[in-house]
């Protein structure tokens, strides 16, 4: 008998935490490698917040609460949502969680059948493609297009949809590329899955950088959309938004009372309750007018190293590189670097089991990373199914001024250095 059950073996993982290991050994022998790995906000937590967690523990407000999320950080949070999305939401639908994280896994264990079909945006957050086959559910991955600045079209879903589609997951602002939907992408996606897809069918709307936003755009929430309040689970948190990646506090509101109580018991099961003091300075986060200044100065320091990073890369022979309008990440074609570097050639060229398991884009971040020092992440952390076709590069810009610019100017040396690329490759070492 085998130790593990099979489905084990078919979840998948976040390749951001993988790499940290390969990261600590080159620190190990003294290397300085600059992080552009993370999603992780590279500011305190307000100040403010801090304060009313510390005040909560002196209460002593360390103990079991509802499971569910204690009503006054729900009460907040519905009425974040009312105010922001024009929906009359309610804390009864609201269920807070352990970060924004759980409810991905959460919710397809509790809507999808085997055999159902999940529909999910690629690149994307690697925890939707993860847990599909993990469930039994069938992954339909829809490719984000670069000239289409990586949001989604109506015509696009449309032809994802199934009778056996479950759940439909988007994400704006995008995780990796920064894309943004407008209002009118929205509202052209929304009538499509209205249109084509029964009642029960549940739209994922991963929401969780809508505090970050470049170039004067405005956040926009398909649960606005006519009727879609009805089937949209709606998903925040605080990691992103309070640079509170370490706080785990995350919500969702779902569509009925009647399914925020099924997610309610599964917190029960799963976590028991959420860390009471971490949910009220939540709360005062979402409620403080402090929070505004706070976020407009994380916004101003990442929309500048935004523009350092894109123009940098752009200088670079072989890279082109969108604008992100949203998150703190790039995401440059690299596929002209990988053509100048012999890359795609020697991807074909590599044996057929270890050509399962990278891509040539992840031979260019190996190569950046032990031979240049700097921690990228490849296309296929963002959706494996198809990735081999697509070489991109996500660089996090949660990072100082000085590192990023250090990182372009390695990124540009490497982009240059096809002699390097075929030492490196003749080792045979760290290809994936």
């Amino acid at each position: 008998m085998a130790l593990f059950s099979k489905r084990v073996g078919l979840l998948g993982t976040e390749n951001a935490f993988k790499i940290g290991p390969k990261i600590r050994a080159l620190e190990d022998q003294g290397k300085k490698v600059i992080k552009c790995n993370l999603g992780e906000p590279d500011f305190p937590v307000p100040g403010f917040i801090k304060d009313e967690v510390k005040r909560q523990i002196d209460l002593d407000n360390t103990h079991y609460c509802d499971p569910q999320g204690i009503l006054p950080l729900r009460q907040a949070v519905a009425r974040h949502f009312s105010e922001t999305r024009g929906i009359a939401a309610d804390p009864r639908r609201v269920v807070v969680f352990p970060g924004a994280k759980p409810p991905i896994g959460l919710c397809q264990i509790a809507y999808c059948e085997p055999g159902d079909e999940v529909i999910y945006p690629s690149p994307g957050y690697p925890i939707y493609e993860s847990f599909i086959t993990y469930v039994g559910a069938k992954p339909v991955p829809v490719h984000l297009k670069e000239d289409n600045g990586f949001t989604l079209s109506g015509s696009e879903i449309a032809a994802a949809i199934t009778p056996r589609t479950r759940m439909i997951f988007i994400n704006f602002p995008s995780n990796p590329t920064g894309g943004v939907a407008s209002k009118e992408q929205l509202a052209e996606i929304a009538e499509v899955i209205r249109r084509k897809c029964r009642k029960d069918v549940r739209v994922y709307s991963d929401e969780v950088y809508e505090h970050i936003l470049f170039d004067g755009s405005r956040h926009a929430s398909i649960a606005s959309c006519p009727g879609m309040d009805e089937t949209t689970i709606l998903v925040g948190g605080a990691s992103k938004s309070f640079s509170w990646t370490g706080g785990r506090i995350g919500w969702a509101m779902f569509p009925t009372t009647a399914e925020a109580e099924v997610f309610r018991n599964l917190n029960i099961n799963y976590f028991s309750c959420v860390a009471p003091y971490n949910q009220e300075g939540a709360r005062l986060g979402i409620e403080s007018a402090l929070f505004a200044e706070e976020n407009r100065r994380m916004i101003d320091a990442f929309q500048a190293r935004r523009d350092l990073v894109v123009q940098g890369l752009r200088r670079i022979a072989g890279i082109r590189c969108q604008m992100p309008k949203g998150a703190f990440y790039v995401f440059p074609n690299v596929s002209a670097v990988c053509e100048s570097l012999g890359i795609i050639e020697a991807y074909r060229r590599l044996p057929a089991e270890v050509r399962t398991l990278t891509t040539p884009s992840t031979l260019l971040q190996m190569f950046l990373l032990f031979e240049y020092q700097v921690a990228t992440m490849d296309r296929k952390s963002f959706g494996r199914i198809g990735c081999e076709h697509f070489h991109f590069l996500r660089l996090s810009i949660a990072t100082d001024v000085g590192s990023l610019a250090l990182a372009v100017s390695r990124i540009g040396e490497a982009a240059r250095d096809a002699a390097g690329f075929t030492r490196f490759l003749e080792k045979g070492e760290n290809l994936y």
